[in-house]
């Protein structure tokens, strides 16, 4: 009972919040260096290479003057050392984010976020049966710079920690 009165109340408040919401944009950016490399998200397999990054998309709103929210979804994957037992693994985040912007000029605006939400490894061992484990996923950044290339476009650049990456660089288009 408890957890229906939560579900509808998390779904009750993003209702009014997108409703509300002056402005939208859509997000796809690249992230170096992930959460799932730096943590045990890999079941305890041992001999996992470092993924190639992240590939990340999102969706947020304005609903303040200075604060965005939206989710988004990340996709990365690796494989283990070669040999016999060589396997792959492929990493899916989905994430509720939340951005506030703490300064702006006419050049660049500076902002933090703060990301939420789970990472699913989809485990492909060679020599058995595929199988999916789930981990709390986060994105953690102090320090995030946007540059408007129009009224539509932006350029972004954050520095942090979690799932969507430690360094990121990405396009942004709003609408």
């Amino acid at each position: 009972m408890l957890k229906k009165l939560f579900a509808a109340a998390i779904v009750g408040l993003a209702s009014i919040l997108s409703m509300n919401a002056q402005k939208a944009e859509v997000s796809l950016s690249y992230g170096a260096y992930t959460q799932m490399d730096a943590t045990d998200m890999k079941d305890g397999w041992s001999h996992v290479n470092n993924a190639w990054g992240a590939l990340n998309l999102g969706v947020n709103f304005k609903v303040a003057p200075k604060i965005w929210i939206g989710p988004s979804y990340t996709f990365s994957s690796t494989t283990t050392k070669g040999g016999p037992e060589h396997s792959n693994i492929a990493y899916h985040a989905v994430m509720f984010n939340g951005r506030y912007h703490y300064y702006s000029n006419s050049i660049v605006t500076l902002y933090a976020k703060l990301g939420l939400g789970v990472e699913f490894s989809y485990m492909q061992p060679r020599h058995a049966d595929n199988y999916t484990k789930a981990y709390c996923a986060f994105q953690v950044v102090p320090v995030g710079a946007q540059v408007d290339l129009s009224r539509a476009w932006a350029m972004y650049a954050e520095a942090g920690f979690g799932a969507q990456g430690l360094f990121q660089f990405g396009f942004k288009y709003r609408f």
